[in-house]
This record gives structure tokens, C-alpha cells and sequence, in this order.
């Protein structure tokens, strides 16, 4: 008997292929779309035209309450203290991950699918599945899948892992799928016109609080309407007149401050990095070198990373990095295999400069 694999549908090219692929491949395809939000998100009638184009079933599942609970509300309450989320990867563990695969065990289906830029391969050594970067360099996805467990890589499957994105349009195309041709969404699903100022002012009115924006010497140079509105590394939109451009180097939540600086002070040496998950637990050691990208478009770089704790870990940069921005990501890489990764507490030489 073939397996049943339930795929994740947004109406997008990448899962409708998927779907395609694994229904020519002999397996027991269906669809299944989540209703995140009020309209905003997944195309449910796209995806349920491609699914009638497959002549596959489609399911819509409602996961409006959990998406609020636990990808908005964290991401309003980042920008509340400061950081700088990233709401995919929230999503990817908690919905995706968590949730959907949950309901696709429950249902009977052998395992889930979904149209992620990456793969899922068996490490020689160990064994054991392992996340590794999608063929496609400009569209792999692995950073924002590093908290995947072994034992959800054991029921996932990533078939654009080995494609590259001009490979998927044709074969879309060839077979004659209705999203072959849709536009790639970039915004936030959730934020209209990726407008999250605007959606922060009306989530949390509190975020609209006034207050100093000051040089890392402490210098007064301006104010600003509220520090949830800001990230470092932001040089647009600051208001302030200056003979060198500046750029956002902290924020200071505690006293209601942005500090701005030149685009070198952005370097830093060293960060720490928290709630850090490791796909293969204890196995991996007290220390190691890994190349850690700290933002998902980020250029990997050489660092040397020390577990102080369970979760949390110092990372050593072997040569000064910039865009290192608490709440953000922190993934670790050997190669082209992902060994976990956390969310950036703090980076040392900032916090420095802002004292």
C-alpha cells in the first residue's frame, strides 16, 4: 500500500509541485492549507485549485487561535523589549512543525510534506537524519528550519531541497499548474503591506512612546517615537542630521533609547545566543567551530561556539562581523549540515559602547 503524504498548500508553486512530484512518484497525495489569519495569508482558493488540478483531496485546517497565541503575540512582544523576531521560524516550529505535523499523524498520513528549500539526508556517521542546505544557494531555507527535531525529520519530507527555483517554475509549468507563474511572496504574512510600524501602533498602542536618540557617548541627537520601531543596523528613516551617516547600533529598552553610531560600530566580536536547539542534543560537544550565519541572508562566518549551559552558548567571531541584532537568529552550520541554533541575546562590544 502506498503511503499517505499530506502536504502543506499555500498556493504557491513550491508545495503545489511538491504535491505534484510525490502524486507521480506513487504516493497517496493530499492537500491540507492553514487559515492562519483573517485572509491575509495562505491563498486557500489557490491552493484548493491546484489541488483540483492534481485531482487530489484538499483540507483546510483553522489554526487562527494558535498562530495569534504563539507566532504574534511573540512577535509583538519582541518589538516591545527591543529585538528583532523573525516570525517564519516561530512558525516553522511551533505551526508547521509542532501542530500541522501533529494533525497529519492523527489523520493516519505516514508522513508530512511541504515546499521548503531544503534536505533531509542520513548523516553517515551518526546515522541519525540530518537538516542540511537546499541545493539552490538563493533560496535555501535551512536557517529557518534549524529547530527541527531528529524525530520530526524522520516524517518530513523537503522535495524542492533538490531543485533550484528556475527548475521549479519550468516544471510547473510543464505541468501545466495553476500557481506556475504566481510571484513570490517577501513580506511578513501577517503585517498588510509589510507595514509593521503601522501594525505594531495598533497591536500595542504602548509601543508609541517617545524618547532620546543618543551617540554611543551619550550625546542627544535626536528623538524618537518609540524604540519598537527600530533594528540595528536601520540608516533609514532616523530623522536625524549628522556629518556622517549613522546607523542604529542598539536599543536600549530600559531607558527609552536608540543609539546611533557610524557603520564600523556595527562590528562586533562576540554575541551570546539563547534558546538554542541542537538536532543532536548532548552529542554535540562543550565546543566547536561552525560557520554561523546571523540573519537568513547573511554571509556565513567562522566562529568558534562554547555551550555555558544547556541552551545557551558564547560565540567567538574569527573575524569582526556586522547585523548581529538580538531576537534575531543565530544558525550553525558544518558545511552544508546544520547543528542548531538560537536566538541572539546580546552582542559584548554593543553593549559596551552604549555604557
Amino acid at each position: 500500500m502506498p503511503e499517505r503524504i499530506l502536504v502543506a498548500m499555500s498556493g504557491g508553486v513550491d508545495s503545489s509541485l511538491t504535491a505534484a512530484l510525490l502524486r507521480e512518484q506513487g504516493f497517496l497525495v493530499e492537500g491540507v492549507t492553514m487559515k492562519l489569519t483573517a485572509g491575509i495569508c495562505c491563498d486557500i482558493a489557490s491552493a484548493q485549485a491546484v489541488c483540483s488540478h492534481l485531482q487530489i483531496p484538499h483540507h483546510v485546517v483553522d489554526m487562527q487561535e494558535e498562530f495569534t497565541r504563539v507566532v504574534i503575540r511573540n512577535f509583538v512582544d519582541e518589538y516591545r523589549c527591543g529585538r528583532t523576531p523573525n516570525p517564519c521560524i516561530a512558525c516553522n516550529d511551533l505551526i508547521k512543525f509542532e501542530r500541522l505535523l501533529s494533525y497529519a499523524n492523527e489523520k493516519g498520513f505516514a508522513r508530512l510534506a511541504t515546499g521548503h528549500y531544503a534536505r533531509i539526508e542520513q548523516d553517515a556517521r551518526s546515522k541519525y537524519p540530518a537538516l542540511k542546505k537546499g541545493v539552490d544557494p538563493d533560496k535555501d531555507q535551512s536557517y529557518f528550519l534549524y529547530r527541527l527535531t531528529r524525530n520530526q525529520m524522520h516524517h518530513v519530507l523537503f522535495p524542492m531541497g533538490e531543485l533550484r527555483k528556475t527548475d521549479v517554475r519550468r516544471m510547473a509549468a510543464e505541468r501545466g499548474l495553476p500557481a506556475a507563474e504566481r510571484p513570490e511572496s517577501q513580506d511578513i504574512c501577517f503585517v498588510p503591506e509589510n507595514d509593521y510600524r503601522s501594525f505594531l501602533a495598533e497591536q500595542a498602542p504602548e509601543t508609541v512612546r517617545g524618547g532620546e536618540m543618543v551617540l554611543a557617548d551619550g550625546t542627544v541627537v535626536g528623538r524618537h517615537e518609540g524604540v519598537a520601531f527600530y533594528t540595528v543596523g536601520q540608516r533609514r528613516g532616523l530623522g536625524v542630521a549628522a556629518e556622517n551617516r549613522l546607523y542604529v547600533i542598539r536599543i536600549d529598552p530600559e531607558k527609552n533609547r536608540v543609539v546611533l553610531g557610524k557603520k564600523e560600530d556595527l562590528a562586533v566580536t562576540a554575541m551570546s545566543v539563547g534558546d538554542c536547539r541542537f538536532a543532536a542534543g548532548d552529542a554535540v560537544g562543550p565546543s566547536f567551530t561552525a560557520q554561523v550565519k546571523v540573519r537568513y541572508r547573511s554571509t556565513p562566518a567562522a566562529a568558534t561556539v562554547r555551550r555555558t549551559s544547556p541552551t545557551i552558548v558564547a560565540v567567538d567571531f574569527s573575524s569582526p562581523v556586522a547585523g548581529v541584532t538580538p531576537g534575531q537568529a543565530a544558525v550553525f552550520y558544518d558545511d552544508d549540515t546544520v547543528i542548531g541554533g538560537g536566538i541572539i541575546e546580546n552582542a559584548p562590544m554593543q553593549d559596551a559602547m552604549a555604557r
